[in-house]
């Protein structure tokens, strides 16, 4: 009989993580093509895939009236071709490229976005000029546009959250505001839309002097001034005058409205009014403040909706800007909310216990520990945030979009590092008073609407669903 023969296994050094870094959102370098066309760009070693983003001014607030969604019809129509390509050859050219455009439409304006390798920068470039500078809008590919976009309508008003988000505007701001009505339009306004109204708005808003470009990633060994100068430096366009947005005026006296949906099993919710955007100076508090009553799993509603009482399997609380005024000036705002679904049969009960927390937070503010937790998780992950070219691109964008400076995101980080546990919470009671605040329900009102008139968190009004 052998004698047993003993294993041994030989254990590798454990890896060590190195010596951290510095770290700060990038700056991007500002210019100016002939054209009037505002390039920002930021080189980002190692980033292959380059994204380009491209600001058009063409706000929601400046469709025609009974035209509402022809911004998004022609956002969706730019790659439906060109003076030089049908759309299935445009999109077969983008394929060529291994690139992707997509663009959508919101308040403030018309966003384009554009991901590429960085070895077909110039000819991906090429293609978005050409849908910026000679979209063709043919009536088929309109028409197209418009059917699918009727037919995307029902599943939205299907769909709580959406059905909700609408309820809320619609109550919020005055019927007068384009704010008050959906982003995409409604059934009646997209069905008066076809390719000459599609073409009237484009000639209206979109010209090179009131856009602005985005360019990022790894741009080490490309002639990006000579790409930018063949492609979109070839665009052109007059000048426009400077727009002036219409202020944003909302009513967020306590009050509840229920879209009602017989049978329904859970109830979402929405809560919220409008606040300071982002050229507050209490913007970075009303950022940490929100995260730590609502920002992750670890929040405090959260902890006692989820956690304590199992009422849901999540609810958030977020800023949103709707849309910002240049610096100096007035109009902007940010959307405050609260969101998430509860069952049906504890609507009543969850809702009180939300306002507690709110009145709670009120009497006897964050701790030290909650605002060192969102610190960490809003500052600390940023380099990972930002890891990629498309979400640094994304972020350059928005603060062009909201009139800010260049080093905006960078400055925020710093300050929410120095924000206090007292700041944040004056901040996120300011934005959130208990009795200030708009509550659309979608669920059962038969079930529902007794129990929540019985909070006595303001008139309980039932609609259709």
């Amino acid at each position: 009989m052998s004698d047993a023969v003993t294993a041994t296994m030989t254990f590798h050094p454990q890896p060590k993580g190195g010596a951290p870094r510095p770290w700060a959102f990038p700056a991007p370098e500002r210019g100016e093509l002939p054209n009037g066309l505002t390039v920002l760009r930021c080189h980002r070693p190692g980033q292959q895939v380059v994204a380009v983003e491209i600001n058009l001014e063409a706000p929601l607030d400046a469709e025609p009236a009974g035209l509402e969604g022809v911004a998004t019809i022609m956002a969706r129509a730019l790659s439906e071709g060109t003076d030089k390509h049908d759309a299935e050859e445009f999109a077969a050219e983008l394929e060529r490229c291994g690139a992707t455009l997509d663009a959508h439409a919101d308040h403030p304006g018309v966003r384009v976005s554009l991901e590429v390798p960085v070895s077909r920068l110039p000819k991906a470039l090429g293609l978005l000029a050409d849908a910026l500078r000679a979209p063709a809008f043919p009536d088929g590919e309109v028409e197209r546009l418009v059917r699918n976009r009727l037919d995307e309508i029902p599943h939205e008003l299907a769909n709580p959250a959406r059905r909700a988000s609408m309820a809320f505007a619609a109550d919020l701001f005055p019927a007068e505001s384009r704010m008050s009505r959906p982003r995409q339009g409604t059934q009646e306004t997209i069905e008066g839309i076809d390719a000459a109204a599609v073409r009237a708005f484009y000639e209206a808003h979109v010209r090179p002097s009131t856009a602005t470009a985005v360019i990022v990633g790894d741009l080490a060994g490309v002639d990006v001034d000579q790409a930018l100068a063949d492609t979109l430096g070839a665009w052109t366009g007059g000048t426009a005058a400077p727009r002036t947005a219409p202020p944003i005026v909302a009513d967020d006296t306590g009050r509840v409205v229920i879209v009602d949906r017989p049978g329904a099993v859970q109830t979402q919710l929405l809560i919220g009014r409008i606040g300071a955007d982002r050229h507050d100076r209490v913007w970075p508090a009303q950022v940490l403040g929100t995260y730590c009553l609502g920002g992750t799993l670890t929040s405090r509603l959260d902890r006692v909706l989820r956690e304590e009482k199992g009422y849901t399997y999540g609810v958030r609380a977020f800023g949103q800007v709707l849309r910002s005024a240049p610096a100096g000036g007035s109009g902007g705002a940010a959307m405050l909310a609260i969101s998430g679904s509860v069952a049906t049969e504890v609507t009543g009960p969850a809702l009180e216990d939300l306002w507690k927390v709110l009145r709670t937070l009120k009497e006897e503010g964050l701790t030290d520990e909650e605002r060192d937790v969102a610190v960490q998780n809003l500052v600390g992950v940023a380099p990972l945030k930002y890891e990629t070219a498309a979400s640094v691109a994304g972020t350059l964008a928005d603060q062009v979009e909201q009139h800010l400076p260049d080093d905006f995101q960078a400055q925020l980080y710093a300050r929410l590092a120095e924000t206090g546990t007292v700041e944040a919470t004056a901040a996120v009671v300011s934005a959130f008073p208990a009795d200030r605040l708009v509550t659309v329900l979608v669920g059962d009102a038969s079930a529902i609407a007794e129990p929540v008139r019985a909070l006595g968190i303001g008139e309980v009004r039932v609609i259709s669903g």
